[in-house]
């Protein structure tokens, strides 16, 4: 069950998540973003999305992501970085990015999702053997450069490297380096790109 609000952010509420992407209530998220330096490099990481997941399998997505539900409030988000990741860490460690206000359809209007996002960001290192994934939502871990991140998103380059690993269904590990389109993330809206993009330009 989650808390639904109305466009000015009033609590009208409360609904199940079905009926809360069924009638495009908004209602709120957690985002968790990892981006750290590497020899003076920094790095963006982005969370592959299971296949099994019903709402955009298969694809790179927000580090760590959920929804805030009714009994909970924004420190309790930080459950999701512990349950998708396996990482340890604390809400003190985080940087408080802001909240950013979207929307996402699909299917021909039938999944409406209306947030509320509440967006932090962690930038201490972590290495890829520190994640212990949850299999039923997240396949595996990738990283680009944030600056080709940012090219990506800003229209000056049409694909990126990246690399990481992926859970195959036999629990062996995939290495993954490839070079990646658009295509192959979550089709969060270009505003919600951006404003990740200069929120995280400001913090680091």
């Amino acid at each position: 069950m989650l808390k639904v609000f109305n466009e000015n952010k009033q609590q009208t509420g409360v609904a199940s998540r079905s009926e809360v992407h069924k009638n495009g209530y908004w209602h709120e998220t957690f985002h968790c973003w990892v981006v750290y330096f590497d020899m003076d490099i920094s790095y963006i990481y982005f969370q592959l999305r299971s296949k099994e997941k019903a709402d955009f399998p298969d694809l790179f997505d927000i580090t760590a992501a959920g929804h805030l539900l009714a009994n909970e409030n924004v420190n309790d988000g930080i459950r999701e970085v512990h349950e998708e990741l396996g990482l340890g860490l604390f809400m003190h460690e985080l940087k408080k990015l802001g909240e950013i206000p979207y929307c996402v359809e699909k299917d021909n209007g039938r999944f409406i999702d209306r947030e509320f996002a509440h967006v932090y960001l962690y930038t201490k290192k972590v290495d890829y053997e520190d994640f212990s994934l949850q299999k039923e939502e997240v396949a595996g871990i990738i990283r680009a450069k944030f600056s080709d991140f940012t090219d990506l998103w800003l229209e000056k380059s049409e694909e990126i490297h990246v690399e990481g690993f992926e859970i195959l269904a036999d629990d062996s590990v995939k290495r993954l380096n490839e070079k990646v389109m658009k295509d192959r993330f979550v089709p969060h809206p270009n505003s919600y790109y951006h404003s990740i993009i200069q929120l995280i330009n400001a913090a680091l």
